[in-house]
């Protein structure tokens, strides 16, 4: 891709916006950055732009981010925005910024969707393939902007990607050496005219632009990405919790076994892991299986499987207090998270949910609610939903807040108990993300 002397628009400043406004600058690029929001995180990456004398508004997107030859779109920008729009009717090609980091890479691309897992998935991926002795940048949503790192990835290293639907709406070229597509269960929908075969047709955009050279890993459980998924050119492996697998990795009692072309290549206890949860299983099954797509050494992946921590704020460790424990599940902003979280526990739960709710249905953790739940503390603009659901089945409180709803549980649980933030919902409705959420948590545990 030639940048030089072209005039680019970056719509979107934090992270992401910013690292790719310093990739294009850096190949000779004249980039533009216009964010429509107005708040402390971006007055500190305007300062950050100031300090490397890149141009930037905020608080608007003015007609001088039209005056461009090309326009990249930071992750958190969805494709049905006005801004993209009407830059598509003038002309302007409108591409991702993981698409504009991805042509600057040398290194090879482990790109990583799905609806639940990417995050922690990605980081495992990373873990265990530093592990094995390969330099791995965990990179995308989970944090590290693809564009702050891009160039720096030289060609024996490689980048584990989390990406998202609406940065796959928004490639051209991208195509990953190894693609992953961990599950699909209805979310976003409000982004795709509430229909989950356009959701899906994202996801599986991933691979569109594949060879017979590159690798696709499938979840083989998700009903949804079997019903939509196309033909690929990419050699395709799988993973599966309930069936063996000709070529790929599957569960056989208490063992993971991953199987090339009918043989045992690689075998490990579910024990070995050190994240818990039947969803962990899955995630470490698509690390596993790439892992033997690079030929690691087995040894390695164990040690990579086992000294993994998990990432902060899902099902993330805070504190054990008078024998309750806390957990920091704030990351769970749809309800199959929170299916997940509550599946992965088997003592009592205290249980806060609520937030800025996605048009969430409450009846797929209906009956694990009932069974594991001591109480729910509903808080947020959907407390009132929360309750009116789960009242006639489970104690109930809405609380005023997540520190009042940490105050009332620390209360009222006793030993062995533990007190689980995990909200189905997003954050906005009180905090700036789910990372404010959790830290918010994390902090207001930590003063118990």
């Amino acid at each position: 891709m030639e940048l030089k002397g072209k005039k680019i628009s970056v719509i979107g400043m934090v992270r992401s916006g910013t690292g790719a406004a310093k990739l294009i600058k850096k190949y000779g690029g004249i980039p533009f950055v216009s964010d429509a929001a107005e708040s402390n995180q971006i007055n500190v990456y305007a300062e950050i732009l100031s300090k490397v004398n890149i141009s930037f508004e905020k608080g608007q997107h003015s007609e001088k981010v039209y005056d461009c030859d090309l326009m990249v779109v930071s992750p958190g920008v969805p494709s049905d925005s006005e801004v993209i729009k009407r830059a598509l009717s003038k002309g302007i090609k409108v591409i991702s910024e993981i698409e504009l980091a991805w042509n600057f890479c040398k290194g090879k691309v482990v790109a990583i969707t799905g609806t639940n897992g990417k995050t922690t998935t990605t980081a495992l991926c990373a873990h265990v393939f530093n592990a094995c002795g390969t330099k791995t940048y965990a990179a995308g949503n989970i944090g590290l902007a693809f564009s702050e790192i891009a160039a720096d990835v030289k060609d024996n290293e490689i980048v584990s990607l989390e990406v998202s639907s609406f940065q796959l709406d928004m490639i051209d070229k991208f195509k990953p050496d190894i693609a992953m597509i961990l599950n699909i269960t209805p979310d976003h929908l409000n982004r795709y005219q509430n229909k989950i075969e356009n959701y899906a047709a994202s996801k599986m955009r991933i691979f569109m632009n594949q060879e017979e050279s590159d690798s696709l890993i499938i979840n083989k459980d998700s009903a949804l990405i079997l019903e939509y998924m196309p033909q690929a050119q990419s050699r395709t492996c799988y993973f599966s919790l309930s069936e063996p697998q000709i070529t790929g990795c599957y569960l056989s009692g208490n063992k993971i076994i991953y199987n090339e072309n009918a043989s045992l290549t690689f075998s490990c206890d579910v024990e070995d892991l050190s994240i818990r949860g039947e969803h962990n299983i899955a995630n470490a099954m698509a690390v596993i299986t790439a892992s033997k797509i690079f030929h690691f050494d087995n040894d390695s992946i164990r040690n990579g499987l086992s000294t993994f921590k998990g990432v902060e704020h899902r099902l993330e460790f805070v504190r054990e207090l008078g024998g309750v424990t806390y957990i920091n599940d704030s990351k769970a902003t749809n309800v199959d998270s929170v299916w997940y979280a509550l599946r992965s526990f088997d003592v009592p739960l205290f249980l806060i949910l609520g937030g800025q709710d996605k048009g969430n249905d409450y009846f797929k953790i209906k009956d694990l609610v009932i069974e594991k739940v001591k109480k729910i503390y509903a808080i947020g603009a959907s407390a009132e939903k929360i309750f009116n659901f789960f009242h006639k089945d489970v104690k109930v409180e809405i609380a005023s807040g997540l520190e009042a709803a940490i105050i009332s549980a620390s209360k009222e649980a006793r030993s062995g108990d533990v007190v689980l933030l995990s909200p189905a919902c997003a954050s906005f409705d009180m905090f700036e993300n789910f990372e404010h959420r959790g830290q918010v948590f994390k902090e207001s545990v930590n003063r118990l």
